[in-house]
């Protein structure tokens, strides 16, 4: 079914407006991950969506709301990201022309190089993504470790807690490709950052950086700078858990291929779903966005 679609900037309309046509759209979705207005407001301010390159999609008398898609924008890149559209409209172009509209958003920005991420299995979605050009780049992993399971003895090391400002310092510098939701800007806009680094008994050492919200653990951030990755990542979260032995954790986004993996499945993280990683462009080499 085709439909005349009016496509209006997402800054006319209130959150509250907003979170509604959001929640409509994933009614039924593969994983609804439903917002209320504070969580959009939130939402907005870490990952730097600008509402008004963002858009809503409106039949042709604007009278009623069929979709949404939203644009993050930071330097020399775009992220398109919670792109919804009713159930009763879909396959008659609304999706289709959420995305070719936030594609030109973003290139009157002069940001030509957009990532996004997209459900695995959401078979529609992936493969318009694929006709507008963008191409795979890996899979993510969203992992949750529950609350309920037993905190590990604290490995022997040398650790120190890590403040704010040095957490930020260091998740700024060579840590190669990241997803938007967990760049060095991401970090910075949020709330309650902290870190842990150390040493262990045979020299290896990294450091951990992490946001602490009030019921649970998120936004991980791992660097091993000696040693095995996985045996300092499982140092590393003993004395998080250590501190923290009754916070749920839920982290988002960790790629299939990083090193450190092996201990979170050793602590009991299980997956939630998966994501694949697309790019549309080329990311600038200035980006610290090398693929490892």
């Amino acid at each position: 079914m085709s439909q005349s679609i009016t496509l209006l900037p997402a800054s006319r309309y209130s959150l509250d407006q907003l979170t509604a046509i959001y929640n409509q759209t994933r009614v039924d979705y593969m994983v609804p991950m439903p917002m209320n207005a504070a969580r959009l407001a939130e939402y907005v301010r870490i990952y730097d969506v600008d509402l008004e390159h963002s858009l809503v999609a409106t039949s042709q008398n604007e009278e009623e709301m069929l979709g949404v898609a939203m644009l993050g924008v930071r330097k020399k890149r775009a992220w398109i990201t919670r792109l919804g559209v009713l159930p009763n409209t879909r396959r008659g172009g609304v999706g289709k022309a959420l995305m070719e509209g936030l594609i030109e958003q973003a290139a009157s920005l002069q940001r030509d190089f957009i990532m996004l991420e997209v459900i695995k299995n959401n078979v529609p979605a992936h493969q318009l993504f694929l006709k507008l050009g963008f191409q795979e780049i890996g899979e993510l992993l969203v992992m949750r470790r529950s609350p309920n399971l037993l905190a590990p003895e604290p490995v022997i090391a040398d650790a120190e807690r890590l403040d704010r400002a040095t957490c930020l310092v260091l998740v700024g510098h060579d840590r190669g490709t990241q997803p938007w939701t967990n760049q060095s800007e991401s970090l910075v806009n949020a709330n309650e950052v902290s870190g842990i680094r150390l040493t262990l008994a045979d020299g290896s050492r990294g450091w951990l950086v992490y946001q602490r919200q009030k019921f649970s653990l998120t936004r991980f951030a791992f660097k091993t700078e000696k040693g095995d990755p996985a045996t300092v990542a499982f140092a590393l979260l003993s004395h998080l858990y250590s501190q923290y032995p009754r916070l749920d954790t839920q982290i988002e986004n960790v790629q299939v291929n990083d090193p450190h993996l092996p201990a979170l499945y050793k602590l009991g993280y299980v997956e939630s779903f998966r994501r694949i990683e697309m790019w549309r462009g080329t990311p600038d080499a200035g980006l610290n966005m090398k693929i490892p």
